[in-house]
């Protein structure tokens, strides 16, 4: 009965959980609306410029991207795309493998990351914010 009893309280906790990721990845689309983004572009957007070296410079390939994202690689490839065509990142072939792609966060695609991000300069009114 106890084992019954510790089972459910998991279950109950398991479905807290999902509820709360459930309530936050709609909070995070509901803000990045209004600049054009969803939570996984953000998530595309800011894991490119996590990387960024001190010239500006990052390049990620694909399947790296795919290995930290949570998207099928169906999906992180149309995701990308539509990054691309918004001029966001660009894609390059890979020098180190010529099977490869590369995607690199433009300089339009710094600026929006910046100012989407909590805890952009303050007078920055494009971050994110409770109010959004």
């Amino acid at each position: 009965m106890a084992a019954k009893k510790a089972e459910q309280a998991l279950v109950e906790e398991w479905r807290s959980i999902l509820a709360l990721h459930a309530r936050t990845q709609c909070e995070l689309d509901r803000a990045l609306h209004g600049h054009g983004l969803c939570a996984s572009d953000f998530e595309v957007l800011d894991l490119l410029a996590e990387g960024m070296t001190a010239d500006g410079g990052s390049a990620y390939r694909v399947q790296d991207i795919s290995d930290r994202v949570h998207l099928s690689q169906s999906a992180l490839s149309r995701l990308i795309g539509r990054l691309e065509k918004d001029g966001l990142v660009e894609r390059a072939m890979c020098p180190e493998d010529r099977r490869g792609v590369r995607v690199v966060l433009t300089a339009k695609g710094r600026g929006l990351h910046g100012g989407v991000t909590p805890g952009a300069p303050a007078g920055d009114s494009r971050g994110l914010s409770a109010a959004d």
